[in-house]
């Protein structure tokens, strides 16, 4: 790429202005190995978002449609960050044209169209991968190291949530969002992370059980115009059936160790609340995302009444800190600004074919959001069966 790396983004909602913003950043962090960066296109349906954002994070141009993105000979990646259901027809476009694509979770809507673009994927010539973005936070990597490195040593248990409270509001608009088979609320929306990371830190699912899924509002309001990620805005008198889940939880076996998940986006007061605690042979660590520049860290030392959980600050000696951000110096903070600018340095580098020694690790493959699917797949197939056992 002699004249560089063209980059667009499809999407101009939360998540996608997170990704165009990283793409923005993803050059100035760790060493200048990258070709230069091109911020070319800003893609939506809706003009007014796809302006606002272009203009907002120095994209060229705005285009309409995925189509004139995949057409386009200056753009060489494309991150997709659109509704669920329009993943398949956008990312098998993109990989047809020869555009290197990074698909936000989850891959799609149902297991059906995942197992399909990761077919697609694999005969394709062009990179594809999945923005497993919580892999990138530092402090969930340094949890991952001290199992691995045998400080925290096997897992025994996994406890996590992630409770949000976007929907909480019984006036919040019609969406994307509340539309789709059961599983495809908040089992999809959040628990794709939750699940994920447990997974990062536990093996792989051996099975599910306890699967329960709950709509605790029914209906919603259409919207008068459009809605951009989780933004209200004004509504009618005219109501639609909510069709996916409100609330999940269920509990699993890994590969090393138990667990027990839940997610929600109606819990009130909880913005972005993503815990989890993970207990193991020679201690136990916990996190959480309102702090992210944290851990808590509990280690088996010493009579159990004076040894209790202690904090740990991250700072350079932790994953992905040293070098990596502007100021990189102890107790600088970050959060998940940062992770989606970590994931996308990590997709411009293996674009770029930098050297593996001076990469971040590989972002997550189409075939990982399979398996990312078929878990949340389990889960609404137990809740259908009134709890029941499912193995993966």
């Amino acid at each position: 790429m002699p004249e560089g790396i063209g980059v667009a983004v499809i999407g101009a909602g939360m998540a996608g202005k997170a990704h165009a913003s990283a793409y923005r950043t993803a050059p100035t962090l760790f060493k200048p190995t990258l070709p230069p960066v091109r911020l070319v296109s800003i893609g939506d349906i809706n003009p007014e978002f796809g302006s606002a954002a272009a203009r907002r994070f120095g994209y060229e141009r705005t285009d309409s449609s995925w189509q004139a993105i995949a057409e386009a000979d200056d753009i060489d990646v494309v991150s997709v960050v659109i509704a669920n259901s329009l993943h398949r027809e956008a990312v098998d476009g993109l990989l047809a044209a020869g555009k290197h694509v990074l698909c936000e979770k989850p891959l799609s809507d149902n297991l059906d169209d995942s197992r399909a673009m990761a077919a697609t994927a694999a005969a394709s010539s062009a990179i594809a991968r999945v923005g497993f973005t919580f892999r990138r936070t530092p402090g969930i990597a340094y949890i991952r190291e001290l199992i691995q490195s045998g400080v925290l040593g096997k897992v025994l248990h996994f406890s996590g949530r992630y409770w949000t409270d976007y929907a909480s509001d019984p006036q919040a608009p019609m969406s994307w969002r509340y539309q789709g088979a059961a599983g495809s609320g908040a089992l999809s929306d959040v628990g794709s992370h939750l699940s994920y990371i447990a997974e990062f830190l536990s093996g792989s699912t051996v099975s599910v059980q306890g699967g329960q899924l709950s709509t605790t509002i029914g209906s919603r309001p259409k919207p008068l115009g459009a809605v951009m990620g989780h933004d209200h805005a004004e509504v009618s008198d005219e109501y639609a059936d909510v069709e996916n889940d409100d609330y999940a939880a269920f509990s699993a076996e890994f590969e090393h160790g138990v667990g027990a998940l839940e997610v929600s986006r109606v819990a009130a007061g909880h913005a972005n609340s993503l815990n989890f605690e993970v207990f193991c042979e020679n201690g136990a660590a916990r996190f959480d995302q309102r702090r992210p520049a944290e851990i808590e860290l509990f280690l088996n030392e010493g009579p159990s009444s004076r040894n209790g959980y202690r904090q740990v600050v991250l700072g350079p000696e932790h994953p992905y800190l040293s070098g990596g951000l502007a100021m990189d110096a102890p107790s600088t903070g970050f959060g998940q600004n940062e992770a989606f600018a970590y994931q996308a340095r990590s997709f411009l580098d293996e674009v770029a074919g930098v050297d593996a020694a001076e990469a971040l690790p590989v972002c997550a493959s189409f075939d990982e959001g399979v398996h990312n699917m078929e878990m949340l797949a389990a889960v609404a197939e137990s809740a259908r069966a009134d709890g029941k056992k499912v193995s993966l």
